[in-house]
């Protein structure tokens, strides 16, 4: 499966939103340093899904606000 995600770090909360195109918008209180908010999306990714960690990967965007994730199934 293949997602288009945008998040927003340094939010007040974690939580997921689907928009109506089917993409997510997602609310990340980490930051974007270290690659913080890269693993916090996956682990965030990982437990909505039901899927473990090592199933989802960033394939575009690991520097970007916008990202296309792959999940395995």
């Amino acid at each position: 499966m293949i997602l288009t995600v945008k998040i927003s770090p340094r939010s007040s909360r974690n939580e997921i939103k689907k928009n109506l195109d089917g993409s997510l918008k997602i609310y990340l209180t980490s930051a974007p340093v270290d690659n913080k908010a890269n693993e916090a999306l996956i682990k965030m990714l990982a437990e909505y899904f039901e899927v473990g960690k090592t199933k989802i990967k960033i394939v575009r965007g690991r520097t970007s606000k916008n990202k296309t994730i792959e999940i395995l199934i």
